[in-house]
């Protein structure tokens, strides 16, 4: 039984595996609470202000319907101006003076805190996001809930594994599994929040492959506790199945993802521009935030006052998923061209308003409407000029959702998951993949998120789960190279003489040491780069850049202990110890000792077994010879 046990456990390690399942199911639990409470408050605020207060009726996705059945009141057209601007001056007030970095759309502050701040975000963070997101939507503001509720997963994870104490690679593994969490449970779409997760944090075709699983066991358990609530159905009902049959259809979708490309690089540009001219304004950031809401509210009461109805119109101010559902419903039929070109470039100008100037929310939800609205208006073009290659406009429609973000976002992957999960229509991947593939080639030089990176930096060279057995009997005293010189630094030492001593050498993790050599801790070099930009540097100290957790191994430690805690903690070096008692530091062990001490052993295993091999060919062609 205990040989078996054994036996098993050099086979799977269920260590990983079970740290990852509890910390996975703690996020998704929470995103998925966190997620129908920032739905719940949303219609809340959008029924009471836009409907029974304004009079607008708004419609919604057929999977999301009215929580209070609010009949619209009497049309107000001064308020659609002054409750917007009301609400937008709130929700900047409470951002600005509670939680800055909670302003805009939330996942380009994620992505931030994952590249730039070792994965931490302030814990207030989650809460102030919430309620400012569910104020600016609900009262107009055009902005969407993936934003949100992707800041809010983050923030629970990151707060999460510093309570933990856990180091800064795993506090960033369960941000990124937080964002994942929280888009897969809002928009019901476990998969494509897992693959956006990984996918959203570069701007080229690059994906954070080590955020996917914990991402996909948060994303799950989010979906779920959301889906109880809420049903399990898609977020958009479509009357009949859509497909693709006709391979001269290529070209018209060929337009359209030049359309949505274009229409990209102009949002990306508004979207700036407004986040630049509200930088400029000298006036409160709160007020700034004012201005935004007043000017949605002045376009979205334009377009109405033109076009003379609220319900496709209106969808310019707050989410404005209803315009989708309708044309999926009529499939285009009513809705004049002109009014989807409106919407379109309307809510581009609405959204930049609105999160461009401080408010708060997301932009993957407008995203989706203005890419609805323009690809459904190519669809309708292109209905009328071939009517039998382009049979319904529809799939434009939910193609033209697919690319648009693509093209803004630069996350192909994801979004095509995403919006065949919103539908529940795999029938049209192939055009999706299509138009996300040339949207993205077009636009990959710009983003709306402004915190991605170009690529991955680097690729930390791990080890798989299957070589304990080699390393069971190999020291860590035998690998590491002793005389291989490190730099020690004292918990006195100012940050310039840790800047200096640094400077002289290519190690990234960095023992402090009392006199005698005894660890006391140890920082790597992202803290001290972090520290350099955030902290300030006359007063930091040495002592002020130790790491909450300290790993290290003891020169009689077994190399499988030493590569498991590399690999499991996605980690390029580590302390060497003489002994558990006094801790005195007398070198540090790589991955490439590891590694070259895998390739040794298994150069010496091969050989003996050539050895063993040679004597027992020789004996059995010896008598053949003599015959």
């Amino acid at each position: 039984m205990r040989n078996g046990l054994k036996w098993l456990a050099n086979r799977f390690d269920f260590a990983v595996a079970g740290k990852w399942l509890f910390l996975g199911v703690l996020i998704g639990v929470a995103c998925g609470v966190a997620s129908i409470f920032l739905q719940f408050a949303i219609q809340i605020i959008r029924e009471l202000c836009l409907t029974a207060l304004i009079g607008l009726d708004l419609g919604g996705p057929a999977g999301e319907p009215s929580e209070f059945d609010i009949e619209p009141g009497a049309f107000i057209p001064y308020l659609v101006v002054l409750v917007p601007a009301i609400g937008a001056l709130i929700s900047g007030a409470l951002v600005f003076w509670l939680a800055p970095e909670a302003e805009g759309h939330g996942t380009d502050s994620a992505i931030d805190a994952y590249h730039r701040k070792l994965g931490r975000i302030r814990a207030r963070v989650p809460l102030v996001k919430m309620v400012a997101s569910a104020i600016t939507i609900g009262t107009g503001g055009s902005g969407g809930r993936e934003g949100p509720i992707a800041q809010i997963g983050a923030g629970f994870g990151s707060f999460l594994a510093t309570r933990l104490r856990l180091s800064s690679r795993s506090r960033r593994m369960m941000l990124a599994a937080g964002i994942g969490g929280g888009v897969g449970a809002i928009f019901r779409a476990p998969l494509a929040g897992a693959i956006f997760a990984a996918e959203v944090l570069y701007s080229s075709s690059e994906v954070e492959a080590e955020v996917i699983l914990p991402a996909m066991v948060s994303s799950i358990v989010g979906y779920a506790v959301y889906a109880s609530r809420f049903g399990w159905g898609h977020m958009f009902s479509l009357p009949f199945e859509h497909g693709f049959t006709n391979p001269l259809e290529l070209g018209p979708y060929l337009v359209l993802a030049l359309v949505v490309a274009l229409a990209a690089l102009l949002f990306i540009v508004t979207f700036e521009g407004a986040r630049s001219l509200s930088a400029r304004m000298r006036v409160p950031r709160a007020f700034r935030a004012m201005l935004g809401g007043a000017v949605t509210g002045l376009i979205g009461l334009v377009l109405i006052t033109v076009f003379r109805q609220t319900r496709d119109v209106g969808d310019v101010l707050s989410g404005g998923y209803g315009i989708i559902q309708h044309v999926i419903d009529t499939d285009g039929e009513g809705i004049p061209v002109l009014l989807l070109l409106a919407v379109g470039l309307g809510k581009i100008v609405t959204t930049s308003a609105s999160i461009g100037s401080g408010g708060s929310g997301g932009v993957f939800g407008p995203s989706m409407v203005i890419g609805a609205a323009l690809g459904a208006a190519v669809g309708k073009i292109f209905h009328g000029l071939m009517p039998e290659i382009v049979l319904h406009p529809t799939t434009f429609a939910i193609v033209g959702m697919a690319g648009f973000f693509t093209a803004a976002a630069n996350t192909p992957i994801s979004t095509v998951i995403m919006v065949s999960e919103l539908t529940g229509d795999y029938g049209l991947l192939v055009p999706s993949m299509w138009v996300c593939t040339f949207a993205f080639l077009i636009c990959r030089d710009w983003t709306i998120y402004g915190s991605q990176l170009s690529s991955r930096a680097s690729a930390l060279p791990q080890l798989g789960a299957t070589t304990p057995q080699i390393f069971s009997n190999v020291r860590v005293g035998d690998v590491f190279r002793r005389k291989r010189r490190f730099v020690r630094i004292k918990p006195e030492m100012s940050i310039h003489e840790v800047m200096q001593a640094a400077e002289e050498t290519r190690q990234r993790v960095f023992p402090i040491t009392l006199e005698n050599g005894v660890l006391v801790g140890a920082f790597r070099i992202e803290q001290l780069v972090h520290a350099i930009e955030q902290g300030d540097i006359a007063t930091t100290k040495a002592a002020d850049l130790l790491e909450e957790v300290t790993f290290f191994v003891v020169e009689t430690d077994s190399l499988d202990k030493a590569q498991r805690m590399l690999r499991n903690n996605n980690l390029e070096e580590l302390l060497v110890v003489e002994s558990d008692a006094e801790k005195r530091v007398s070198g540090i062990l790589t991955m490439a000792d590891v590694l070259l001490a895998y390739q040794r052993i298994m150069g010496e295993t091969t050989l003996e077994r050539r050895s063993s091999e040679a004597p027992s060919r020789t004996a059995s062609e010896a008598p053949s010879a003599k015959g």
